[in-house]
């Protein structure tokens, strides 16, 4: 009992002290929020996240240990929350609430069986419900709600959510704090890095399909886990079998422009009127992919990557395909090394030619 009403007290505190979401930016937001990593408890104990032993060890096989699996929780994070454990998003993308370092959502359904999991997994129902009470005073019980953990979500859900958001689909302050308070306690960080484990074990599969001749480079793995992220799947084994024919075939003299056609592509299709989250990144990733071209520093396993990207990145059906140049740039950069997403530059490809 001493232990519960010390949890009550932090919990209460982080809620008084935390700065009001009223009129925060996401990149304010981001400044002050929980980062993911592996962080100490709210109580000071250090790695206090937990990682399966024998998850571990299976992770361990595609180059994956402790450290390297929270890099890439990390760098999953980036893109979806800018780095934060919790960041909920409302509306704006038809997926009614997205919230957590995956951006899990009801849209989708895979936001409940997070919920369900941390909600399953206090010692008692009473003290889930007096944890879930100090956390989301007011919109805890919805959340939590039959109606809200259904997939999909009821329409008495839909309802008292949407009606805690504009019509922009942004969230009011007190559902954004009540969704970062959850997202950001400790037994929900051990949630999230469960469920991510999870993932990462998939992707370990998936990684051994697309690649049964190996080898299981980091590059690899690193592409796999962000189209899992986005795309729930990688390509199947019929049509990745259908675009190594083609490249098997293909004349050397086309090489390079097949891979500039794939680069405008994507040009044209983030210069249409539909895409969105690209309109800062697009020149300058065609620019600096061209250069890499031109300088000759585009290997064989980034050039096939490139192509099973342009294969998956056409599948991208979120908002009737609002997301595929977004997606198409996600991962090049991951493959190239060199790229902006969200306004973020990493690389250079003059830089790299000075480098050799």
């Amino acid at each position: 009992m001493v232990r519960l009403a010390l949890t009550q007290l932090v919990i209460g505190l982080v809620l008084l002290l935390a700065p009001s979401a009223q009129a925060q930016s996401v990149a304010e937001r981001a400044l002050t929020c929980r980062k993911v990593g592996d962080v100490a408890s709210r109580a000071a104990e250090p790695q206090f996240i937990r990682i399966d032993p024998a998850a571990a060890a299976k992770l361990a096989e595609i180059g994956l240990d402790r450290a390297a699996i929270f890099e890439r929780m990390v760098e999953t994070s980036i893109p979806e929350t800018m780095g934060c454990w919790a960041m909920p998003a409302g509306n704006f993308d038809s997926q009614l609430i997205s919230v957590g370092m995956s951006q899990w959502n009801y849209g989708t359904g895979s936001l409940q069986p997070v919920l369900k999991r941390w909600r399953d997994g206090f010692e008692s129902r009473r003290q889930y419900r007096r944890t879930l009470k100090a956390l989301a005073p007011t919109y805890g019980k919805l959340l939590m709600s039959k109606d809200c953990l259904a997939v999909p979500v009821r329409e008495r859900c839909r309802a008292g959510i949407l009606a805690g958001q504009d019509a922009a689909g942004q969230l009011n302050p007190v559902l954004m704090r009540e969704l970062t308070a959850i997202f950001e306690s400790d037994r929900m960080l051990q949630v999230q890095a469960d469920t991510y484990v999870e993932l990462l074990q998939e992707v370990r599969s998936e990684v051994m399909r697309v690649f049964p001749s190996g080898p299981i480079t980091m590059r690899k793995v690193r592409w796999a886990i962000d189209t899992r992220v986005q795309q729930k799947s990688l390509p199947p084994d019929e049509d990745i079998a259908r675009l190594r024919r083609k490249l098997a075939a293909m004349p050397e003299a086309e090489r390079w422009p097949r891979l500039r056609a794939i680069f405008a592509w994507y040009k044209a299709l983030a210069e249409t009127i539909d895409q969105d989250g690209i309109v800062r990144d697009y020149a300058w990733n065609v620019e600096q992919w061209h250069c890499m071209i031109d300088r000759g520093l585009i290997d064989p396993e980034q050039y096939e990557l490139l192509n099973l990207t342009f294969l998956k990145s056409r599948t991208a059906i979120g908002n009737s395909g609002r997301w595929q140049a977004l997606t198409f740039s996600r991962r090049a950069k991951i493959i190239l090394g060199v790229g902006s997403v969200s306004g973020r530059r990493d690389g250079d490809c003059q830089a790299a030619v000075a480098s050799l």
